[in-house]
């Protein structure tokens, strides 16, 4: 069980409902196979990702007016991706308050980058639910204080679904979208599939561990085909 005083001494805040970062601490794998959404983090991974990217996306605009849409967005990418979010849980060491179903380090050993990075973004949904936007940003903008200081520091990676969106919306002015086609697989090892879309047809598809791997791929397929048009 997560031992919610140090979690909070790290986090910098105390919690007035502890059972909001408990659930945010609590895997898939805790929760059983007939678990409800409810049950474990990822509904809360859901809103921690919103929010993550409006603190970012503010903080950038604040800090270096003069970098266009294009930069801002590079750097964006370089910092809520899963790679930089899961070093930023470790970091914090958010791996040893996880709750893990029993018997099931193994699986969790295999999906540890894409279960941190989740855990990352529940806290901070729960930071969110607890404490207010003040809170979370606060907690956000500490975490990410040098790298979003110095962008220069910020590491720069293959970005399919900025890419994507600049190609398509600098032609017709419309973003594509992401549509969940289904998922498969227990709790704690889900495999999704995302399907994506412009102007009313399908451009790709793609499969990942997180809703995010999927919509990369598919982001990622889409481009392979544009490319060959």
């Amino acid at each position: 069980m997560a031992d919610l005083q140090a979690i909070q001494q790290i986090l910098g805040h105390e919690f007035g409902d502890p059972s909001l970062l408990r659930l945010a601490l609590t895997h898939p794998s805790a929760s059983g196979n007939q678990s409800k959404p409810s049950d474990d983090n990822q509904q809360m991974e859901f809103l921690g990702d919103a929010i993550l990217q409006a603190v970012i996306s503010e903080t950038l605009y604040r800090l270096h007016p003069g970098k266009d849409e294009g930069h801002l967005t590079k750097a964006r990418a370089g910092l809520v991706n899963g790679a930089s979010l899961a070093a930023k849980a470790g970091a914090l060491g958010l791996e040893q308050h996880l709750v893990l179903g029993r018997g099931q380090r193994a699986e969790f050993e295999r999906g540890r980058e894409s279960a941190l990075e989740d855990a990352l973004e529940a806290i901070v949904a729960a930071l969110y639910l607890d404490g207010g936007l003040d809170v979370a940003g606060d907690f956000v903008n500490r975490i990410f204080a040098d790298e979003l200081a110095d962008l220069e520091s910020v590491p720069s990676i293959d970005n399919p679904k900025g890419e994507l969106q600049e190609r398509l919306q600098g032609g017709s002015g419309d973003a594509p979208t992401y549509e969940l086609l289904g998922s498969s697989g227990p709790a704690h090892a889900r495999e999704f599939e995302v399907a994506v879309q412009h102007a009313g047809r399908e451009m790709g598809r793609g499969t990942g561990g997180s809703k995010k791997e999927a919509e990369s791929r598919a982001a990622a397929a889409a481009l392979d085909k544009l490319h060959d048009t």
